[in-house]
């Protein structure tokens, strides 16, 4: 709440680790994903103001994170009112419910895009070009060295992904659409784990639901199997640090 770090440094700092990230698919789907992300941008902003004016609370950076990534992984095809719905549904009971970012209990974004890709299961989930896959390398190291993405999150679930493309012979497209929610939804500082044994089980857990939907999952797009791994993943993380913090405890009155 207060000094250097507070939630809204924490925002624009993930606002800037996400910037390649940004870019690379800018460059890569053309005018119309500026326009989604426009549209997003406003609708998630309506809500935004509307909770300001009625909480006299100051405006967060976090909404254009959402933004972003409900822009990248929704559904595609769907029309004004289904987004208008989904984005509406999952900005309010997602976060500004709960008091808005900071306080939430999972990522609003995921529940925005899971809303949407099970209100409207007609709708096609969006192919990620493979270079979206390769910004994650620049994004991640921003992250880190921020502060505000745990390496342990991300080096758990690289590790069960990598295991996994090895044994599994997963396609690119699964492993693209796992990294790229992995910065987007999973590494994010709010509703992940935040023990540090805690933060491990998070991100393995990550990339464990990933490979069994990929495998198990049928007709599942790489993104719809990616986006429910992180979603089941943000609800488990409070059982997760419960776990770690009943070990710690456990070993510290055996040690006493």
């Amino acid at each position: 709440m207060r000094g250097l770090l507070d939630r809204e440094t924490v925002a624009l700092l993930l606002l800037a680790s996400v910037v390649p990230l940004a870019v690379t698919w800018l460059l890569a789907t053309g005018t119309d994903s500026l326009l989604r992300l426009v549209f997003v941008l406003a609708a998630a902003g309506f809500w935004h103001l509307a909770f300001m004016l009625a909480r006299a609370q100051p405006p967060s950076f976090a909404g254009a994170f959402t933004a972003l990534a409900v822009a990248v992984l929704a559904p595609v095809e769907l029309g004004v009112i289904p987004m208008l719905i989904g984005i509406s549904f999952g900005i309010v009971a997602g976060e500004l419910a709960f008091g808005g970012w900071g306080r939430n209990v999972v990522n609003p974004a995921a529940v925005t895009i899971t809303f949407l890709g099970f209100g409207f299961p007609a709708a096609p989930w969006p192919d990620l070009p493979v270079q979206l896959g390769w910004s994650v390398a620049a994004v991640v190291p921003i992250g880190i060295v921020t502060g505000v993405m745990s390496w342990r999150v991300v080096a758990a679930a690289a590790l069960v992904l990598a295991a996994g493309a090895y044994g599994l012979s997963l396609e690119t497209s699964v492993l693209t659409a796992a990294s790229v929610v992995l910065v987007l939804l999973v590494c994010d500082p709010v509703a992940s784990a935040a023990t540090t044994l805690g933060r491990w089980l998070y991100g393995m857990l990550y990339g464990a639901l990933v490979l069994i939907f990929a495998i198990g999952w049928q007709g599942a797009g790489p993104v719809q199997a990616a986006v429910s791994a992180a979603l089941i993943a943000s609800l488990a993380a409070p059982l997760l640090d419960e776990i770690a913090i009943s070990l710690w405890l456990a070993r510290r009155k055996r040690l006493g």
